[in-house]
């Protein structure tokens, strides 16, 4: 809009005065729109800083509130490794009878039943020490004129919440797992790092997380190879115009694949090479070259929370297990709105004495 449109000295008449009336009166509404989202979510930020709960789903991975959300995720770590022993011991039962085990589907009720305990409080020990959970403290949480959050609104966060914790989660897990079998070399340095800090396992906590660097880089480079959401799609809220001068109005709905960004080699070398050094201290790697998560100010709310669940279920599976790839069975990538295989994720699994 030019600024003669909105100079008091031009006079606004016919059509086209209503038109800019029509066009001032939708950006003012998308402006109050705007205020109120950002609003409600100060609101339920203040929410759970007066509850020990875990936060909406929205504040994880933002960096101005990073101490806050890491002690929150810090009791998590035992809920997280709870479920994975569930699925760990199941696969010993399993594995008696036969050594290749597809891992997607067991992998996928894990990542669902932790979820159900974070958010949820499901078969926690909500009985006897009862905690407001996610759930709570949406429901417990007042806008500033004192109404609750709408069903819709809460049925959003719940959703999204569900989502980002469960099928990504999934897929990530599974990946890497995967990646982990077909590189036995890295599989037993990892293992080798995690047996030095956590002996058998029997107690896993937030701060052997950050005493990880050879099995996070692992993770890291799986995520590159076989990153959880292939892809996502925005609406350009604003006209771009692209170095080789061509460009995209306003409006316009874009695809954004990461997964090619993940695999283009002018800014990836060695694309099919498993290199941890992609992700070394001091690597030269651009900013937006890795983006597991996206990034921005849309990148994955659930970044941190999963990242936590991704350490703690590498750690405990390859402390009990030796991971191999099932040869008559390779996975064939498929990208949907999480990253699957078209024949599923086998395995064979060697108990580890």
């Amino acid at each position: 809009m030019s600024a003669s449109v909105l100079s008091p000295t031009r006079p606004l008449g016919g059509i086209s005065g209503l038109l800019q009336v029509a066009s001032l009166l939708g950006l003012v509404l998308l402006l109050l729109k705007a205020a109120q989202v950002f609003l409600c979510k100060q609101w339920l930020l203040k929410a759970v800083q007066e509850f020990p709960c875990p936060p909406p789903h929205w504040l994880y991975g933002h960096s101005q509130q990073s101490a806050f959300h890491y002690d929150i995720l810090k009791p998590y770590v035992g809920l997280m490794a709870d479920s994975v022993r569930v699925m760990l011991d199941k696969w010993e039962e399993l594995i008696s009878q036969d050594s290749h085990l597809e891992i997607f589907g067991h992998v996928s009720m894990m990542t669902l039943d932790t979820i159900m305990k974070c958010t949820f409080s499901h078969q926690s020990s909500v009985q006897t020490d009862r905690h407001l959970d996610f759930l709570d403290s949406l429901l417990f949480a007042r806008m500033g004129n004192g109404s609750s959050l709408s069903d819709k609104d809460l049925r959003a966060e719940v959703d999204t919440f569900m989502f980002e914790g469960h099928d990504t989660t999934a897929s990530s897990i599974s990946w890497i797992l995967y990646a982990l079998a077909a590189h036995p070399a890295h599989q037993q340095r990892c293992r080798e790092e995690i047996q030095s800090l956590l002996g058998d396992g029997a107690s896993i906590t937030w701060d052997h997380l950050d005493q990880m660097p050879y099995t996070t880089m692992c993770i890291k480079e799986a995520l590159r190879l076989y990153l959880p959401v292939p892809s996502v799609s925005r609406e350009l809220s604003k006209p771009i115009t692209f170095p080789d001068g061509r460009s995209l109005p306003r409006g316009i709905i874009i695809g954004l694949s990461f997964y090619a960004l993940h695999h283009n080699p002018n800014l990836v070398l060695s694309l099919q090479v498993f290199d941890l050094s992609r992700f070394a201290p001091g690597s030269a790697r651009h900013s937006h070259a890795f983006l597991p998560f996206s990034g921005g100010p849309r990148d994955c709310i659930g970044k941190q929370f999963a990242m936590t669940e991704l350490k703690v279920a590498v750690a405990l599976t390859l402390l009990r297990f030796e991971l191999a790839p099932d040869p008559s069975r390779v996975p064939a990538p498929i990208p949907r709105i999480v990253l699957k295989s078209k024949n599923g994720i086998y395995l064979r699994l060697r108990k580890l004495l």
